[in-house]
């Protein structure tokens, strides 16, 4: 199955930020209980030195779940974060605008290739240059309409919303003609998981999955 297809399959692709390396397979296992199946570790751009451990970090949640929690990177934008992401057993690759260089690196290493786009004219440039399926980024700044509004003249291209997703607009989005939805803040909550409180996080993880089923 492609990453594509796992998108369509599961629709949440939970997206982890700024956490340390050593929470990412207890936390894998909390999205995995809540039904989630695909967990998006983020490069920060800002911080060349912790590209390491994000790699480490995709490295580990790839060894520990293996194709029942699809990893894969997000905030790529440099050639080197794709080869860290490959190497690490990373399958896709996430981007916050659309680089044609690195579409076409992904893709010749058999990565799936979500690149964010926003306007209309954005969307068909991704779309062209090889994406499996369009990040919309910001998504909530425009809403479930925008998406619905552009999927009219780009039925043909599959639109992810990123950016702003909660349990509470995330069948909005799914209705609008999302085949899939990445959600973060509001999800992967950081007091939660210093706290150890995974159980909270599993129990939102099953509203985000309810939500989307009940689209």
């Amino acid at each position: 199955m492609t990453a594509l297809e796992y998108v369509q399959q599961r629709k949440i692709v939970a997206i982890v930020r700024g956490l340390s390396p050593k929470y990412m397979v207890r936390l894998g296992h909390a999205f995995e209980e809540g039904g989630i199946g695909l967990m998006e570790v983020t490069y920060n751009q800002s911080a060349p030195e912790t590209w390491k451990d994000t790699a480490n970090a995709i490295e580990a949640v790839e060894k520990e779940f293996g194709e029942r929690l699809l990893v894969g990177a997000g905030t790529v934008i440099r050639p080197e974060q794709v080869a860290m992401t490959y190497n690490a057993g990373g399958h896709y690759l996430v981007t916050p605008t659309t680089q044609p260089e690195i579409i076409r690196m992904g893709k010749s290493l058999g990565m799936g290739l979500f690149p964010g786009a926003f306007s209309p004219t954005e969307i068909l440039a991704a779309w062209e240059a090889g994406a499996d399926a369009v990040k919309v980024f910001p998504a909530s700044s425009v809403g479930p309409g925008y998406i619905k509004a552009v999927r009219g003249p780009l039925s043909h291209i599959p639109l992810m919303a990123v950016g702003g997703v909660n349990e509470k607009n995330a069948a909005d989005f799914m209705k609008a003609g999302c085949v899939g939805l990445g959600v973060g803040g509001n999800l992967v909550n950081k007091e939660w998981i210093k706290n150890g409180e995974w159980d909270r996080i599993t129990a939102l993880a099953q509203e985000f999955v309810n939500a989307v089923k009940q689209r």
